[in-house]
């Protein structure tokens, strides 16, 4: 049987060979956009599935199921026939043989390539306190929403059965670290599970007591949004029952606290359950490029890119979407969200073919389509430069982007089915508490007690 490297090779014989790493939204743009030219296109990622991450928050609080919004990604590109996808771990860069190393189910491989877009997207970032992810989750992953969720609907099953007040009252403080768009979105979120979804559930405890705690280090959560959206958001969360404490410095996470610092007094918060919404860091891929190329990183670990996202000396070279620092003409770097990945990868593939047709190449020019963040039921904010928009309208608006943005049409309707019968009967179907970690959870618990 020939590996997927003497695959990709016979095809590719009278091709010019595009290798994409990572099947996000950068890396899957630029392999759809390329399937009327003339190139072989190689797409490679470590997971079969393309995931829409602005939803994860919803799996993480049990309105919608992980495959809701994952879509294989073999599915997504059954019908383009110059592309073919490998199931693998990138582990380095040979630049000057123009390879990328791979292990993959066939063992390593090297994947030849004429053209290089890596798009391996970002992780969490604790700002140096790497012991802090035990206790605190953040949310990228399938596993991570997974995770939270048995956190969050562990702690109610705990209180329940909990007689001592001060136990269940930690066990009901929820808190959430960063007030970005993900923060605000989960907090929202578990303060309408707390309010409504439980709240006939449960016989010993009223799970409408619950805390929910969002700490924001800066003046103002939604920072990227307008003061008077961002303070709009700050009251609704309120109306929800959510303390929201800006300029709030989180200096310790621990097994059942958290320590912050704010107007130069320390306190510490009891919770067993803490999520972790307040930074970002590229890949450790980019760094492994970055050694191979010459590239220089920020101090998020982004790669720094030439205007038209390639890297300086390597013409045929491209990182896009969380992975790079793009930031031209003293401008600050372009936020690593969706639709700036998913512009910079169409337009790569539209470089790429202007390329193989021998034209002018172009330059990169991000078009800001607007910024939007979900609050709570019938809540959102909406910018859109002179346009802004807040409640009902911003709300909707967020549903319908957020719907036409996932990729398959199968999603997109089970997704809307979902939504809608969560927003009649306040029911979160996918409240499922699973894992290994499941039941070692509730016998550590009880052990502290």
């Amino acid at each position: 049987m020939a590996t997927s490297q003497q695959a990709a090779s016979e095809k590719s014989e009278n091709s010019h060979r595009v290798v994409v790493v990572g099947g996000g939204f950068g890396g899957l743009n630029v392999a759809q956009y390329l399937r009327r030219v003339a190139v072989h296109v190689t797409l490679i990622d470590r997971r079969n599935f393309h995931l829409f991450q602005p939803l994860l928050y919803q799996v993480a609080t049990g309105e919608l199921s992980p495959a809701n919004i994952a879509a294989p990604l073999r599915s997504v590109l059954e019908r383009q026939k110059n592309c073919v996808v490998l199931m693998g771990e990138v582990t380095g860069f040979d630049v000057g043989s123009e390879k990328v190393l791979v292990d993959s189910t066939h063992g390593s491989e090297e994947i030849p390539f004429d053209t290089l877009v890596v798009a391996a997207g970002a992780t969490h970032s604790y700002f140096g306190h790497g012991e802090w992810a035990r206790h605190a989750p953040g949310l990228k992953t399938i596993e991570d929403a997974t995770e939270i969720r048995r956190r969050l609907l562990t702690a109610f099953e705990l209180a329940e059965r909990e007689t001592h007040a001060d136990q269940r009252r930690m066990l009901l403080n929820f808190v959430i670290v960063g007030g970005g768009p993900t923060g605000v979105e989960l907090a929202g979120a578990i303060a309408d599970i707390a309010q409504f979804v439980l709240r006939h559930e449960f016989h010993r405890i009223n799970p409408a007591e619950a805390q929910v705690i969002l700490v924001e280090a800066g003046e103002r959560i939604l920072s990227t949004f307008p003061p008077d959206l961002s303070a709009n958001a700050q009251s609704t969360l309120e109306r929800l029952g959510v303390s929201v404490r800006t300029q709030s410095l989180v200096t310790e996470v621990a097994e059942d606290h958290v320590t912050v610092i704010a107007g130069g007094r320390t306190e510490q918060i009891p919770t067993r359950t803490v999520i972790w919404a307040a930074g970002v860091a590229a890949s450790p891929l980019a760094k492994k490029l970055a050694d191979a190329t010459g590239a220089t990183l920020d101090r998020a670990g982004r790669i720094s890119v030439e205007k038209d996202l390639s890297l300086a000396g390597h013409p045929n070279i491209f990182v896009i979407g969380d992975m790079a620092n793009c930031s031209h003409d003293g401008g600050k770097p372009l936020p690593g969200v969706a639709p700036v990945a998913i512009q910079q990868g169409r337009f790569v593939a539209k470089l790429i073919r202007a390329q193989v047709e021998g034209r002018t190449l172009p330059t990169f020019r991000y078009r800001d389509l607007g910024n939007l963040a979900t609050i709570g039921r019938s809540a959102a904010v909406a910018d859109f430069g002179r346009v802004k928009f807040k409640g009902l309208i911003a709300w909707v608006l967020w549903l319908l982007i957020h719907l036409m943005n996932i990729v398959n049409y199968r999603s997109r309707v089970l997704v809307f089915v979902q939504w809608a019968w969560n927003y009649l009967t306040h029911d979160r179907s996918a409240r499922l508490i699973t894992g290994s970690e499941a039941r070692r959870a509730v016998d550590e618990f009880k052990h502290a007690d």
